[in-house]
């Protein structure tokens, strides 16, 4: 059986357009009372930025923080003051920042329309109310959250994502000059975060054309941003970002997202940075995706964090791997059906014992 996949309907791709989002927003005014939700990283608090969004009376601009991976209980937070904020629903939900704010954006507006806590979602095609119209507006680029399916959040038993159709945003914007001033290495982590997705899927069991074109055509941008030198390097990696989080739409990611979840959930460790410190650690997997990785890293000058783990018990290095672990789909995606007999716990736990 083939699965039948939603994408995102509505996309805008080009210098400036972030100054069309007005225009966007304003058919979904539709009632006097109606009002939008901006949820903006606070990194930019006081920033041109927040002084650009295209605010009306009645709105809530939402700062969040993700200095730490977005949490379960946060979101929840969140969710409360909405509700505090006004009785009605709002008419939309615009997630503005890197990855994590536009995960929290998308876990907002899934909350709002479905009952509970948002860590009984944790999980695949459990959500059953469609979210609020939600946009994204992305100020980084390569995690691919601009047209994932999924909504990673760790919480209070497990990192692992909300994945359902309802997730998906309704509209992206995509402006490569929001890009400008990004710090080096988070511009390296989060791009790399592109770079491997595309290296798991054209690696991965799950592999079919449809995954094979975009994942190509990803790698390819990936290799002419970070090995070439592009005045337009802002444009590539933006749309390398969409393909390759298209890439990994019909089949899956591998070993080192698995890995990094662990990390992540033991150590709080960022998902990019997490995924290049373990995908450094996965020259038997991906040989030649971690060579050329590496011939990233010395060309921009990036060090990786080293000796993460050697101060845990065993009982966090149990709960590490057993998250990791808890991702089959990953692992069958690396290695097939018996993947439990490839990537066994003890297997795992050597790996982490490198970190």
């Amino acid at each position: 059986m083939y699965r039948n996949f939603k994408i995102v309907p509505n996309i805008i791709f080009g210098r400036g357009s972030f100054n069309q989002l007005g225009d966007i927003l304003k058919p979904k005014r539709v009632t006097s009372d109606s009002y939008m939700v901006f949820v903006l990283d606070d990194v930019f608090k006081g920033k041109t930025l927040e002084s650009r969004l295209p605010m009306e009376n009645g709105d809530l601009l939402l700062l969040v923080n993700v200095d730490d991976e977005p949490k379960t209980a946060y979101i929840d937070k969140l969710v409360a003051e909405v509700k505090a904020f006004n009785g009605r629903l709002p008419d939309g939900v615009i997630g503005l920042g890197g990855g994590a704010t536009m995960d929290i954006a998308k876990a907002i507006s899934l909350m709002l329309t479905n009952p509970g806590g948002t860590a009984d979602y944790q999980g695949w095609d459990l959500i059953k109310n469609p979210a609020v119209w939600h946009a994204a507006v992305p100020t980084l680029a390569g995690t691919g959250a601009e047209i994932s399916r999924t909504t990673v959040l760790t919480g209070p038993e497990k990192k692992l994502g909300i994945n359902s159709d309802y997730t998906l945003y309704d509209q992206i914007l995509l402006d490569p000059e929001l890009l400008a001033g990004v710090p080096k290495n988070q511009w390296f982590f989060t791009g790399m975060d592109c770079y491997i997705h595309d290296v798991e899927s054209l690696h991965g069991t799950y592999l079919n054309e449809f995954s094979r074109a975009y994942g190509e055509k990803s790698i390819e941008l990936c290799r002419q941003v970070f090995l070439d030198d592009h005045p337009d390097k802002d444009d590539k990696l933006m749309m390398a970002s969409y393909f390759g989080g298209m890439s990994i739409a019909y089949s899956q990611v591998g070993a080192c997202h698995a890995l990094s979840y662990g990390l992540a959930f033991v150590l709080g460790t960022h998902h990019g940075i997490g995924c290049c410190i373990t995908f450094d650690y996965l020259d038997e997997v991906y040989p030649e995706g971690v060579k050329e990785f590496r011939e990233m890293m010395a060309k921009h000058d990036i060090k990786l964090p080293r000796n993460l783990t050697a101060g845990l018990d065993d009982k966090a290095m149990d709960t590490m791997a057993n998250v990791a672990l808890g991702l089959a789909p990953l692992w069958e995606n690396c290695f097939g059906k018996d993947w439990q007999q490839i990537m066994t716990k003890e297997r795992v736990l050597e790996m982490y014992r490198k970190m």
